[in-house]
């Protein structure tokens, strides 16, 4: 496996591998849930590729950008073995060299939940997507659905700037508790880590009502939120439109979007609940060209 510092690095390290080209963009630290997206990207393409870049541009004042796990060493090795050739490993200052002034902003959806709790997190994810796709030139990018807010503004970008790839959403991995994975989980300390599937049961209990049809929507929310007690501490919890995430009335599709604190740790999570078709509202198991 190479591992490539500049663009043109990784241009040269790809020669003429053979496409299509499967891209894993992450931020390190990888778990079980990253290295699905590459077995799922190694089923689909002929060639797999992965980033490895903490970027600063999506950690507000405060955040945890550096003390965010970092385990490079360990990060290549399951790469190298789970079939990736060419990692594209940046410094900060070959991404955003002197002089850098372009952001991408995102309207409404960037202003919601996540966005509201991280001013400018959205833009900075943006940002670097695109020019993670602009350096890798991608046929497929791969992201998993525990950032479904994540997943709809990447989805919303290749849209609206008719960027040439396929963005694959797959679907979140789990403990055998429900927790989703996280490279965040090891901040948990042993009493955290054992209250931390609470918030995944009660978004089944908000989901659940979203499948049902419930008409009162306050009394399911709050039969959700009264299992986020103690350590956990709520920071939203609401049913939303799958494409807009906006709040909805209990209908289907819909996903069912939840955060909560541990400590100094937030979790986040959600459920997608599908509509008459049948199809999860975020996971794309049929993969649709945005060209």
């Amino acid at each position: 496996m190479i591992v490539a510092r500049t663009p043109a690095e990784f241009r040269a390290a790809m020669g003429t591998l053979p496409r299509p080209t499967g891209f894993v963009p992450t931020m390190g630290a990888l778990h079980a849930g990253h290295l699905t997206l590459v077995a799922q990207a190694r089923a689909e393409n002929a060639t797999v590729v992965a980033s490895i870049f903490v970027n600063p541009l999506q950690f507000g004042p405060g955040e945890d950008f550096e003390r965010y796990p970092r385990a490079f060493a360990g990060d290549c090795a399951a790469l190298e073995a789970a079939g990736v050739v060419v990692v594209f490993a940046p410094s900060v200052e070959v991404v955003y060299p002197a002089g850098f002034a372009t952001s991408i902003e995102l309207g409404a959806i960037a202003t919601r939940y996540e966005g509201a709790l991280r001013p400018g997190h959205f833009s900075g994810v943006a940002t670097v997507v695109c020019k993670l796709f602009g350096v890798v030139q991608p046929d497929r990018a791969y992201f998993g659905a525990k950032d479904a807010q994540q997943c709809v503004v990447i989805n919303q970008l290749v849209r609206d700037l008719d960027l040439p790839v396929e963005i694959v959403i797959a679907p979140t991995i789990r403990e055998d508790d429900g927790l989703a994975l996280s490279s965040r989980n090891v901040y948990l300390n042993p009493e955290e880590r054992a209250a931390a599937p609470a918030l995944h049961r009660a978004l089944e209990v908000l989901a659940g009502a979203i499948a049902r049809g419930e008409h009162d929507r306050d009394a399911a929310i709050a039969r959700a939120r009264a299992l986020l007690v103690e350590p956990l501490r709520e920071a939203y919890l609401n049913a939303v439109d799958p494409q807009t995430f906006e709040a909805v009335p209990l209908r289907a599709p819909a996903i069912a979007i939840g955060s909560a604190w541990l400590g100094t740790t937030r979790l986040i999570d959600n459920i997608g609940v599908a509509g008459p078709d049948g199809r999860d509202p975020l996971v794309n198991s049929t993969l649709v060209m945005h060209r």
